[in-house]
């Protein structure tokens, strides 16, 4: 959408094109936010304002918000008690167990193309000690600890490679 100089006319810009969206091409409208955790609190009372049109008749514009545990926090506060009540789901990803770990690793390393397991049980280990089992971190230090590995000539990370990747990262 072009961009609109006042505030009243931006929403009204963006009312009007979910309103075609929804009636004229029957499309579902979903606005996702990811790290919204870190968004003002006009921000976030502006994402409010942005579903309150019709809200109550028809669900026309779908918001999504993904973030880190803090967002969970934010909403809760009794500032933003008016968007906290149109959550209709919420959903917590939690760290994943060591039991886990190896089918995770193995699902990223097939989706990156690659069958063989290349990373040994220590350093399997190692990463979820790293990485408390957060998605996010164990990712990140995987990543340096294969480069590490690759860096080595070698044909499985282990645990120095995990060490070596968390050093890189600190």
């Amino acid at each position: 959408l072009p961009t609109e100089r006042s505030r009243a006319a931006l929403y009204r810009q963006i009312r009007d094109e979910v309103t075609r969206l929804c009636g004229e091409a029957r499309t579902k409208c979903v606005l996702i936010v990811d790290e919204a955790q870190a968004l003002r609190s006009e921000v976030l009372e502006e994402l409010r304002l942005l579903t309150n049109y019709a809200m109550d008749s028809e669900n026309r514009l779908c918001l999504l918000l993904c973030g880190q545990t803090e967002l969970r926090r934010r909403v809760a506060m009794a500032v933003h008690e008016p968007l906290n009540q149109r959550i209709v789901v919420r959903y917590h990803l939690q760290a994943l167990g060591e039991g886990e770990m190896p089918a995770y690793l193995s699902h990223l390393l097939r989706r990156a193309g690659s069958e063989l397991p290349l990373f040994d049980p220590q350093a399997t280990q190692a990463l979820f000690q790293a990485s408390s089992g957060l998605p996010r971190k164990l990712n990140l230090y995987a990543h340096h600890a294969l480069i590490a590995a690759a860096a080595a000539k070698a044909k499985a990370v282990t645990a120095e490679h995990v060490q070596t990747a968390m050093t890189e990262c600190a």
